[in-house]
């Protein structure tokens, strides 16, 4: 399967452990010597309606994702430490 960046960015992340959403793919790391995706960064939700900015964005490894579906991303969140939103 074949995805571009702007449909990434398109797909939900969502726990396999207890199903809760975790977001948006925001961004990806990149390591431009082998053209491999580390890991996706996902931003934490806003603090009061947006006055007081964003929440911390979380690093998601690329060994964490589960699957890339059609609509979501399916990630196993064990481990992680995932902002409050």
């Amino acid at each position: 399967m074949i995805l571009r960046g702007s449909e990434l960015r398109a797909k939900e992340a969502v726990s396999v452990n207890d199903g809760s959403r975790l977001g948006y793919i925001f961004d990806m790391e990149i390591d431009i010597d082998d053209g491999k995706i580390l890991s996706f960064i996902i931003p934490g939700g806003s603090r009061l309606m947006g006055f007081l900015g964003r929440g911390a964005e979380f690093v998601v490894p690329i060994e964490k994702v589960v699957k890339v579906g059609v609509d979501v991303i399916l990630i196993d969140d064990s481990d992680l430490i995932v902002p409050t939103k």
